[in-house]
């Protein structure tokens, strides 16, 4: 018999925001993220400033997130956390946190892995897909394609080899100038542009990604432009931000139609901060018109880094009794 009023405290600090989520019996109850704009300077996460940044705001935002649900620590069964990928230094925050409320108030730590709690935000909110269902995860390190069994059965179909997606819009932004992060600054620019400009697809086996070598095509493109026309970012930006999106995009639905078409599933989600982009969206949408498909993804809150979808990845590992001990480290890579 499953235990009712599970409710789990969950810590999220893979890299630049610091979240925290109250998810009781699977269903999120507070979802408080603290995000960090110093990093704008820099033009990308400096991994220092980041886990200075993380000392200072995980215990406000633990609170909020208690307030928000309005409960207290005594009232939590378990600490759920993200053991990794992400920068370490992070990491270790986030971890020390999760252990330290685990050991004071005796109750079991559960450690999660980041990229499948991507995957698993899509049992954040509703519609929520049935068994199995394909799922594209999308982020800024990060970009692969995953058959979903079941909770705790995620098997990774292909995966990128070199820059993730989300890599690509961030360099991308980079090379014409825009703050960081650019994939959003990218995303409404392109709303105001057409696709007028080709770059080359790279070309990578099966379910494989590789966004590498597009992102050094569009360098050797603005390159070779500006040696005619000094100003043909300025007088081009909203084309180029549109092509490029295009790309990418195409690039995306293209490897997950060859899965689906591989696997005969028809129930196919998108995850990760990659997710959140319209355009990427919006050809999912059309795509599964056409092909005949069920398509889901999560809500905005959960689509970038975010302890609700550690708290919902924690609570099924919670009811498998999955759970870790204080010997615990946080994994920069897993």
């Amino acid at each position: 018999m499953i235990k009712k009023n599970i409710s789990i405290l969950a810590i999220e600090s893979s890299c630049d925001d610091t979240s925290a989520s109250v998810v009781v019996d699977g269903h999120v109850l507070s979802n408080i993220t603290a995000n960090q704009t110093v990093h704008q300077t820099y033009g990308g996460v400096i991994p220092e400033l980041a886990s200075r940044q993380h000392l200072i705001n995980i215990i406000p935002v633990i609170d909020v997130a208690l307030k928000t649900a309005e409960v207290s620590l005594k009232d939590i069964d378990a600490i759920a956390f993200t053991r990794g990928p992400g920068l370490l230094g992070s990491l270790i925050v986030g971890v020390s946190m999760a252990k330290s409320l685990a050991l004071s108030l005796d109750i079991p730590l559960v450690e999660v892995h980041h990229i499948r709690a991507h995957v698993l935000a899509h049992f954040a909110d509703e519609p929520k897909p049935p068994f199995p269902f394909l799922c594209l995860t999308v982020s800024g390190g990060h970009t692969q394609i995953e058959l979903v069994h079941d909770y705790n059965n995620i098997e990774i179909l292909g995966k990128t080899i070199d820059d993730a997606a989300g890599e690509a819009f961030d360099k991308t932004g980079k090379i014409i100038g825009l703050d960081y992060p650019a994939g959003p600054i990218i995303d409404k620019l392109a709303q105001e542009g057409q696709p007028i400009f080709s770059f080359p697809e790279p070309q990578v086996g099966s379910l494989d990604f590789s966004f590498s070598g597009l992102k050094t095509s569009i360098l050797y493109f603005l390159q070779k432009e500006m040696a005619v026309n000094p100003n043909f970012i300025q007088e081009n930006l909203a084309d180029i931000c549109c092509s490029v999106q295009t790309t990418i995009v195409h690039i995306l639905i293209k490897k997950l139609s060859k899965a689906a078409a591989m696997t005969g599933i028809k129930h196919i989600g998108i995850a990760g901060g990659v997710s959140a982009n319209s355009a990427l969206r919006h050809t999912l949408d059309l795509t599964g018109k056409n092909k005949g498909w069920t398509t889901y993804i999560p809500s905005f809150q959960y689509c970038t880094d975010n302890a609700g979808m550690i708290g919902v990845a924690g609570y099924y590992k919670y009811l498998d009794g999955v759970f870790t001990d204080q010997h615990v480290t946080p994994l920069a890579k897993m």
